[in-house]
């Protein structure tokens, strides 16, 4: 079991742009690198070792963190001017984009589909998904858990305004969640993982043959485009560090407990959910500039997103060398 110390643990991380570093346009000649970085996956293993920091030591480049509990607010502040780089789930870049925030798409890593998934209490009455027709089902607004409530819902060939659509923070959502409050709660790992660890939790679906499981780097325009050199290295640091980690999962388990507070067993269940690979970090392929122009001409038809977006608009691609 998971103590309520560990779980508030994971669930505290400060996500207010007011913990931020303070606002500043990037300079043409980088001296700092700030990053904004959930705890999960190949960014916080790469913050644990210090890999970032020491490849971006000979350019004189320091490296400064800052943690979030979601994508949204991460992206709200890298568009703000608040940080440099970030990583986040599919959905947050569409709002971001809509908003007009000056980033870019500039990398991707592939996770499992089975690392999203629907949540339901033990005894609900909830057996299929057809029985979330209007049932309240939590997810963050504009976050890849908004994705697969939503590709779930028309997997069942329901509409989203079937159901009581509830925007709530992970931490929010884990006690409403717990306290029986909500009816469905759809969440990524590690909160996935944590939830499922108690046996009041039962796994409503996964979004395995759902829903695809793309997640992205993002980049502030300024700085890429006086910096594309620097971002070019990062993702080829983090992709070393995703190929090192998955090939040595015993220590990774041990590491990303650690960052998380999340208990060894839980976190061995995150790292080998079928499909799993920390070394599948790029930069955007063909195949994802697709898949993320689809979802946002899907999330526009829906009035979900206000404006239809272009995604290949923000596309990065390095220069040939």
């Amino acid at each position: 079991m998971i103590s309520r110390r560990q779980t508030l643990g994971l669930f505290g991380a400060a996500a207010a742009v007011g913990l931020l570093p303070a606002m500043k346009p990037a300079r043409a000649a980088a001296t700092e690198f700030r990053i904004g970085w959930q705890k999960n996956g190949v960014l916080a293993l790469a913050k644990r070792r210090g890999a970032l920091e020491k490849r971006l030591a000979d350019r004189g480049i320091t490296v400064s963190w800052s943690e979030f509990t979601s994508g949204p607010p991460l992206l709200e502040a890298l568009g703000a001017g608040a940080l440099d780089f970030g990583a986040t789930g599919d959905v947050p870049p569409l709002f971001a984009q809509a908003a007009g925030a000056q980033l870019y798409y500039v990398g991707l890593y592939r996770g499992s589909p089975a690392a999203s998934a629907i949540l339901v209490r033990m005894d609900s009455p909830i057996k299929t998904l057809e029985d979330l027709k209007g049932k309240k089902v939590v997810f963050k607004r504009g976050s890849s858990a908004h994705n697969v409530a939503i590709k779930v819902l028309r997997h069942a060939g329901l509409k989203p305004e079937d159901v009581e659509q509830i925007d709530l923070s992970p931490p929010d959502a884990a006690a409403a969640f717990k306290n029986g409050s909500i009816d469905a709660w759809s969440i990524w790992d590690p909160y996935l993982a944590i939830a499922e660890a108690d046996p009041e939790t039962r796994v409503l679906t996964t979004a395995e043959g759902i829903v695809d499981s793309y997640s992205f780097f993002l980049a502030s325009r300024n700085f890429t485009d006086a910096n594309g050199q620097v971002i070019v290295d990062v993702i080829d640091e983090l992709a070393k560090v995703g190929k090192s980690a998955q090939s040595n999962l015993d220590e990774t388990v041990k590491e990303l407990s650690e960052i998380t507070g999340v208990p060894v067993e839980v976190t061995r269940v995150t790292a080998t959910r079928k499909g799993t690979d920390l070394g599948s970090v790029s930069t955007i392929t063909d195949a994802a500039a697709a898949y993320q122009q689809g979802l946002a001409d899907e999330f526009y038809n829906l009035g979900i997103v206000p404006k239809k977006l272009v995604t290949g608009d923000i596309i990065w691609r390095p220069k040939a060398s």
